[in-house]
């Protein structure tokens, strides 16, 4: 009676499993020496899927569902097994559990900055961050390409390819979005979908479905972030020469009596007056002079001699920074007109 028992121990009745809640994606039911009885029982639970693997070769995939193991229901591996005896007699077999729930709130993100072509600034270097979810579409494809033969295959093992899979194609994305770096704030959901889209592709050669993605932020390094915000404060000036002058004299200026103030705080407050008044001051002073030279030139009988001076003077505020080449260029073609 007790061989009897011991024998009956050695086949397997029931194939089931229950998911654990740590990440795992793929999970080999323990075989060891036992076979499976011909007619034993096969339970797939709802967000899992099994995979039959013989003698290395990937077999019969099933669904949620419960299933009677016969020739009729393992086509494939009874081809692989070439039996003739219709399942007469027990079989061996590696049996897989996959996971195909969601796997959520999966975070990716770029450690640097990375550059990207962009229609206003031509490239910038910018940083994102967000997260997206997968599941297991495609047992088989996985189990061949992925997980392998391990005993278990879990989300840390394939956290860090996914996330370089996403950094591989967010430049494309973003060309492909046609979304200019200004624009992508305010359009952060339509980035996310076309980077769906991008990625969709690359997770379904490894067996996985992406889901869903989103971006939470976009932004650029600090030492860039400071050009863009002299940028929009230009913008902001716009053609009031004054303003442009004060603002430029301004940003061109540092602190005039940082290193003056001696050793006490109070003198470091004196200083930083004294750089802001001299800032603006000299702003005011530049300004008045080019706008009296412009307004001297609107009149009828412009000399060239007061035209050359002007430009001197604009010749002088590039050389010091304060003018940009560009700003400097359309200044001397308008001036340029005033002689025609």
């Amino acid at each position: 009676m007790a061989l009897m028992d011991f024998i009956k121990k050695q086949f397997i009745d029931v194939i089931a499993s229950t998911e654990d809640a740590d990440g795992t994606l793929a999970w080999r039911f323990p075989m060891m020496d036992m076979e499976i009885q011909n007619g034993a029982q096969l339970v797939v639970r709802e967000s899992q899927m099994v995979l039959f693997v013989n003698e290395g070769k990937a077999a019969d995939v099933f669904g949620p569902g419960t299933y009677r193991l016969t020739t009729q229901t393992l086509p494939v591996l009874t081809y692989l097994k070439n039996w003739d005896k219709l399942f007469e007699s027990p079989f061996k077999s590696d049996i897989y559990f996959f996971s195909t729930r969601q796997q959520l709130d999966q975070k990716w993100g770029t450690p640097q900055p990375i550059t990207l072509r962009d229609a206003d600034f031509g490239a910038v270097r910018v940083r994102a961050f967000g997260n997206y979810s997968f599941r297991v579409a495609d047992p088989k494809r996985f189990h061949t390409e992925i997980s392998g033969t391990r005993e278990r295959y879990g989300i840390e093992d394939i956290d860090g390819q996914l996330r370089a899979l996403v950094l591989q194609n967010i430049s494309n994305a973003v060309a492909g979005s046609g979304i200019a770096f200004l624009d992508l704030a305010a359009n952060q959901l339509h980035f996310a979908q076309v980077l769906t889209r991008q990625l969709a592709p690359e997770f379904e050669k490894i067996g996985l479905k992406l889901d869903g993605m989103t971006v939470q932020n976009v932004s650029l390094p600090e030492d860039l972030q400071k050009v863009l915000d002299q940028k929009i404060g230009m913008g902001m000036v716009g053609d009031d020469m004054a303003k442009f002058m004060q603002y430029q004299a301004a940003q061109a200026i540092p602190k005039f009596a940082e290193g003056t103030g001696g050793g006490g705080g109070g003198g470091g407050m004196v200083g930083d007056a004294m750089g802001l008044g001299a800032g603006v001051a000299l702003g005011q002073v530049l300004a008045q002079n080019l706008t009296s030279g412009l307004q001297g030139m609107a009149v009828v009988g412009v000399k060239p001699e007061d035209v050359m001076n002007t430009l001197e003077k604009l010749g002088d505020l590039k050389a010091k920074g304060i003018l940009t080449q560009g700003e400097f260029d359309a200044k001397k073609a308008e001036l340029l007109k005033k002689l025609v």
